[in-house]
């Protein structure tokens, strides 16, 4: 598992503008990490490149 203070997450496009329901991602070589913004002291997943591009169109399919 990745160090997350090494990791830059960002807000995800995903979640809401009111501080609601908030992921951050942060890339790294070969994958993207995710965590819960309200909940930083839990861990993140890591997911590899390929599964988070297929996870990404799935969203965006559904929309």
């Amino acid at each position: 598992m990745l160090d997350a203070e090494k990791l830059m997450f960002r807000k995800s496009s995903y979640s809401s503008g009111r501080g609601q329901d908030c992921i951050e991602v942060a890339d790294f070589p070969g994958g993207s990490a995710v965590r819960d913004s309200q909940n930083l002291a839990q861990r993140h997943l890591e997911v590899p490149s390929r599964e988070w591009s297929a996870l990404l169109a799935s969203v965006r399919a559904d929309r």
